[in-house]
């Protein structure tokens, strides 16, 4: 995008005073009364096209400017609840879902909402191939045959059919992740470029994601009117909304990364929301009268990873040992007091089978017998890349410096939240330190991508953690699809019971801690709350006095 004048600011924002809140001027007397201003995180955007876009950060913005035919349930969080969808139904052989959509709702562009668009929308993410697209083709669907397997009926009947008889609950929660956000097709198409097919469009089209990455095209409660890289991102209302309208006009989230930074602009009346304080700010704010604080437990784990091409990290004994190089008492009492749980599997507390063994501490000297076993008793120099935010920097710190205990010497390479993510998800890293938020609320969401690797080639489709880390798991493979297709649960938990048992004991994740995510907030806010995933984090209700 080109550079955003104050004069186009002004434009944007309806205001000279919110126009200034995104430009970094100088502290203010206060937000504007119909806007809402989050200091944010956001350097890990991409993209903001559903179809592509896989961040956290994206992800609360495309609950917000999109519609999904359902959504996590979240008074029941072990079920979905309507969104475009009025109703479904499910064949008898499990392998049909039947749609049936709400009348009268239009994008935010005035165009109709009809099954037609639901139907293209599935086809566009298949096809386009983005990250997110093995979502949709985990459940049998492909650019060959998307048109059949995801069809319209008629404007108000959208039709699905999946490969295998899965557990029901699973279907739905992945079509209540970002990649199911309808598109509007019309607008979308009339977007689109035609390009020559290649490694990154194997179609004469980008389906309209050089539009889509700065633009919305949903029908959501608010629409995207400008995305600044590493600035600031603003959502205006969408009057057109089929449900409850947004209490604001507007939504801006500032960039900004610094705990400090945020707390200090929202004690000034600068901002109206904080969301990413550390401990001992969260306790200042939480004192302070005119403030308080919301949290919520997440579907977010943190954790180190370790790439199989690195031939040391390779050794299952060095696996091992790294896990005894974190200190986790240490990490759980200081950086990650109140915004996190120790937590050593890769489900989330709160889903379907997760477990809560935590067997790994700090062991120094256990570390060092199992690199003696591996024949590195000297240890070895590695290089980690590490997202300048906290606490992930203050944890790679403390990772350093135990490690550095057993003889391994740790080079911390900082870099942004595209950057450090661009280079993990080509497989370039050694040691990578980061989060991964469940994509939907189901335990294959965290079990597909902590213990499955089907292809482990360079140019697979399928670009699980486990395949970023080069992690070939064959047996893990088979165990995780067999989980899809359990229908009981209770015999369902238990598979996912072993596959978190088995991640834990050999895989090269060293699973530090369960997020809660805590939000400094202006006593002028009413309605602002924290959903279990990045994805509920919901604006519409908030309302400013």
């Amino acid at each position: 995008m080109t550079h955003l004048t104050r004069r186009s600011l002004l434009k944007l924002t309806a205001g000279t005073c919110a126009a200034a809140l995104i430009a970094g001027a100088p502290a203010l007397a206060a937000t504007p009364a119909d806007t809402l201003v989050a200091a944010f995180a956001i350097d890990d955007i991409i993209s903001l096209d559903p179809g592509e876009a896989f961040e956290l950060s994206t992800a609360e913005v495309t609950s917000n400017t999109y519609s999904l035919l359902v959504r996590l349930d979240l008074a029941d969080t072990s079920n979905v609840s309507p969104d475009l969808a009025e109703s479904w139904t499910v064949s008898d052989d499990g392998k049909t879902f039947t749609f049936k959509l709400k009348p009268g709702v239009v994008f935010a562009s005035g165009n109709p909402l009809t099954a037609s668009d639901v139907a293209w929308s599935f086809e566009r993410a298949v096809k386009l191939d983005k990250s997110p697209a093995f979502l949709l083709t985990q459940l049998g669907l492909s650019g060959d045959n998307v048109t059949e397997t995801a069809k319209a009926a008629d404007d108000h009947t959208f039709v699905l059919t999946v490969d295998q008889p899965y557990a029901p609950s699973f279907v739905l929660n992945v079509l209540s992740s970002t990649v199911g956000s309808v598109v509007d097709s019309v607008l979308v198409k009339e977007k689109a470029k035609a390009v020559t097919p290649s490694a990154e469009y194997k179609y004469d089209t980008d389906f309209g994601n050089d539009f889509l990455k700065t633009a919305s095209a949903g029908s959501g409660s608010f629409t995207t009117k400008v995305w600044k890289a590493n600035e600031a991102v603003v959502l205006e209302r969408n009057d057109t909304y089929f449900g409850e309208k947004a209490k604001l006009a507007r939504v801006i989230y500032r960039h900004i990364k610094e705990s400090a930074g945020q707390r200090l602009a929202l004690e000034a009346g600068d901002i109206d929301v904080a969301r990413n304080l550390d401990p001992g700010d969260i306790e200042a704010v939480a004192k302070n009268p005119a403030l308080k604080t919301d949290s919520a437990g997440k579907g977010t784990v943190y954790y180190i990873s370790l790439n199989q091409k690195n031939p040391n990290l390779a050794k299952p004994e060095v696996r091992e040992a790294m896990k005894y190089l974190v200190d986790y008492d240490a990490i759980g009492k200081t950086l990650i007091k109140g915004v996190g749980e120790i937590h050593q599997t890769f489900l989330p507390s709160g889903q379907l089978g997760a477990l809560d063994d935590r067997p790994f501490k700090l062991d120094i000297a256990k570390a060092k017998e199992l690199l003696a076993a591996a024949g590195l008793e000297g240890g070895f120099t590695v290089t980690m890349d590490v997202r300048n935010t906290q606490p992930v920097t203050g944890i790679a710190e403390s990772f350093q410096q135990t490690a550095g205990q057993a003889g391994i010497k740790v080079e911390i390479i900082p870099g942004d939240g595209k950057q450090t993510l661009t280079k993990y998800r080509a497989r370039n890293h050694d040691i990578y330190i980061g989060q991964w938020g469940s994509d939907y609320w189901d335990p294959n969401s965290n079990a597909q991508t902590f213990s499955s690797n089907p292809d482990n080639s360079d140019d697979a489709a399928s670009k699980t953690l486990a395949w970023r880390n080069a992690w070939e798991v064959p047996a893990l493979n088979e165990q995780t699809a067999a989980a899809l297709l359990e229908k009981d649960p209770e015999k369902r938990a238990a598979m996912y019971g072993a596959l978190q048992k088995a991640v834990l004991e050999d895989g090269p994740f060293i699973i530090i801690f369960q997020q809660v995510e805590v939000a400094g907030v202006s006593g002028k806010v009413d309605g602002f709350k924290l959903g279990p995933t990045f994805d509920t984090n919901f604006l519409a209700p908030i309302s400013k006095t």
